[in-house]
């Protein structure tokens, strides 16, 4: 229990940018951090390299920090896995199998997603945005995609952070997020595929700009 608690919290202060890109993480200063011994520390490390978090820097590890090419290819899969995760969603939809309840959710967090980034409250809008596209995946009921995109999504929300500023195309993203909740709820399984790569590689364009003009 404790050793999965600490994985938690690691991961979190990861996200967060407690640890930047980069950074080298020793197991005595993050035990002290969250007030725990070693070993759970020790796992936790074991099992964040496992997930992609953290990356093998001589003896120690690394917060992961991909970049250029890298990070165009995992956005490329990421593109790839929500245009499989909202073509399903929208199967099951026009199948009869998503509650209307389901769908309200969703929309509700588009448009707290949409609040956040126009208020400029950007650490939660990452949080937000991320917690929609989850939540399409977690409506495809396909549980290979959602893990392995919540694996793609921990890199990339870690390698971009250091360039995160107010979205020039803060209606764009809005009307995009649209665009997919539309077509999921009108159960058009193409036109949801369509919308969710569209998003992602819009997204993956705007990030590089972004860290090419903090560089």
């Amino acid at each position: 229990m404790q050793t999965e608690s600490t994985r938690l919290r690691l991961r979190e202060l990861i996200l967060d940018g407690h640890y930047p890109p980069g950074s080298r993480l020793g197991e005595v200063e993050v035990a002290e951090t969250l007030g725990v011994s070693r070993t759970p520390v020790r796992e936790a490390f074991r099992a964040l390299a496992a997930d992609g978090l953290l990356a093998a820097a001589g003896r120690g590890l690394r917060v992961v920090r991909l970049d250029g090419e890298e990070l165009s290819q995992v956005y490329r899969v990421r593109a790839a896995l929500e245009a499989l995760t909202a073509e399903l969603a929208a199967e099951r939809q026009r199948a009869g199998r998503l509650a209307p309840a389901e769908l309200a959710d969703l929309a509700a967090l588009a448009e707290r997603t949409h609040r956040a980034t126009a208020d400029g409250e950007l650490t939660l809008a990452v949080r937000l945005n991320r917690g929609f596209h989850r939540r399409i995946a977690e409506l495809a009921a396909n549980q290979v995609a959602l893990h392995a995109l919540d694996r793609l999504w921990d890199q990339i929300q870690v390698s971009t952070l250091r360039s995160l500023r107010p979205p020039a195309r803060t209606a764009l993203v809005d009307a995009q997020h649209r665009e997919l909740l539309d077509a999921i709820t009108a159960g058009d399984p193409a036109a949801a595929a369509a919308a969710a790569r569209r998003h992602v590689l819009d997204t993956r364009a705007a990030d590089g700009t972004a860290a090419d003009d903090k560089e």
